[in-house]
């Protein structure tokens, strides 16, 4: 199959032809004929398989056949700004020589970017890629008019619901009028969101080509560490091999900032991404990091999704994912395309059940590589802050040390991080010759004054909203 048998538009493939696409992907071979032919659909696929495309072409081709155009055409949902912004820009280039309009409503931005939104919803604009949160504001505001609308699409709904946002979704889908076209495109196919697509589509087609396994192209190696090796032997894997663009997947917020630091001061051009950074920087780090002008990029799951960036030669999971599913995203980023890349975990002892989960998952082992000389493994040790084997202190003393410490070397972790492998040793000398109930009660009394820290909640509405 070729583009051609679509008969898309002539000024529609024109763009198509400038943008360089050669031959539908599977996923825009199976959904491009179903939208075509005014079906609702439901689309299993994930990011890298060309399923912008898939529900692009076909609503953009519609559109240009529409001769008296309603004040807002298509509705495209998506959970980030940094997801609005490469559909909008996709938009953009092949809309290029057929008039096609297009705006992107997300918020974080200034107040001229705001008042521009105002002012191309007032005015009208053929296709609208919002948050949900945002797009809420603007329709808060009684400036929208959502009811001519004859395309909506939701764009990662599975993430959109993960992020709370399904109210919000709710309360815009009531603004829309019932006859239209509804497409819901999600990288996973969970119980919930099917009962959701029940209360949006009507009679819906149904394509999976969801990915369970990462692409052919990757190298995926496991390293088994402790949790002090991992920063040493991450220096090392960075400056060893030729690497042009690399991303660091972290657990939370605090730790990507953390490492980010550490790094930093070894002598490596890093960029933590984070949600405290304003929407201008965190705009600029990805066109710098796109570009090539910025060789590593740290972050946490928030760049596992949607964030669409080619020739990435190796992505590190500086720690395991919590979901077997975040694994095939992570290591998603690099070999898109039909290009190779590299695709680095470090494991230790907490994480070796749920990197067997991921591996179950694959219907795969991941080779596990030998550390290189110069890193010694602790990662079978089952905890770095319990005395060691043979120990002959009395049972009490060690529970109580063994117990005092670990509080103490938690105490300023955020929570879900784990401790440096340095931090037994501190608490170590920190105590050592202490009364033993003075010791207890020193610790209690720190625990309790500590707040803990929160992990980062990459992306919710709160975030996406303002």
């Amino acid at each position: 199959m070729i583009f051609t048998d679509f008969n898309f538009d002539s000024n529609l493939f024109e763009g198509l032809n400038s943008m360089g696409f050669k031959t539908p992907t599977p996923i825009q071979a199976e959904t491009i004929p179903i939208i075509q032919e005014q079906h609702d659909l439901i689309a299993c696929a994930q990011t890298g398989t060309g399923k912008t495309a898939s529900y692009l072409l076909p609503v953009m081709d519609a559109i240009c056949r529409i001769d008296q155009r309603p004040p807002i055409s298509a509705l495209i949902l998506a959970p980030t700004r940094e997801l609005a912004m490469q559909i909008d820009q996709q938009v953009e280039g092949l809309a290029y020589f057929t008039g096609i309009t297009s705006i992107a409503i997300y918020g974080g931005g200034d107040g001229i970017g705001y008042e521009q939104q105002r002012r191309a919803l007032r005015e009208g604009v053929d296709i609208v890629i919002a948050t949900p949160g945002r797009l809420i504001a603007h329709i808060s505001s009684g400036i929208v008019r959502l009811d001519e609308i004859k395309f909506l699409v939701l764009d990662e709904a599975d993430r959109m619901l993960d992020m709370g946002f399904k109210d919000d979704i709710n309360r815009i889908v009531r603004q829309l009028p019932t006859e239209r076209q509804t497409m819901l495109f999600s990288a996973t196919m969970p119980p919930k969101i099917r009962t959701f697509a029940k209360t949006l589509l009507k009679q819906p087609k149904q394509v999976n080509i969801a990915i369970s396994k990462p692409a052919e192209g990757i190298l995926q190696q496991q390293y088994r560490v402790g949790d002090g090796q991992k920063t040493p032997l991450l220096k090392q894997i960075l400056q060893s091999g030729n690497y042009r663009s690399v991303i660091v997947f972290s657990s939370t917020k605090e730790k990507v900032k953390s490492l980010g630091r550490e790094l930093t001061r070894l002598g490596l051009t890093v960029q933590p991404f984070h949600s405290d950074l304003a929407q201008e920087e965190r705009e600029q780090i990805l066109l710098r990091f796109k570009n090539k002008q910025l060789p590593i990029l740290i972050g946490t799951d928030v760049l596992s999704r949607g964030i669409d960036v080619e020739g990435i030669d190796l992505v590190v999971n500086y720690d395991v994912p919590p979901d077997p599913e975040d694994y095939i995203h992570r290591v998603g980023r690099t070999a898109r395309a039909e290009r190779t890349g590299t695709a680095i975990t470090f494991v230790n002892h907490r994480d070796q059940r749920r990197f067997l989960a991921i591996e179950r998952l694959m219907d795969r082992k991941v080779e596990e590589t030998a550390l290189p000389e110069g890193i010694e493994s602790d990662a079978g040790i089952p905890d770095q802050a319990q005395p060691k084997r043979g120990s002959r202190h009395p049972r009490k003393n060690r529970k109580s040390g063994s117990k005092s410490g670990r509080k103490s070397t938690h105490a300023d972790q955020p929570k879900g991080e784990s401790t440096d492998g340095n931090a037994p040793a501190i608490a170590d000398a920190a105590t050592e010759g202490a009364p033993k109930k003075k010791k207890k009660r020193r610790f209690k009394k720190q625990n309790k004054d500590q707040a803990p820290n929160t992990p980062e909640t990459t992306g919710g509405p709160a975030s996406q909203a303002s």
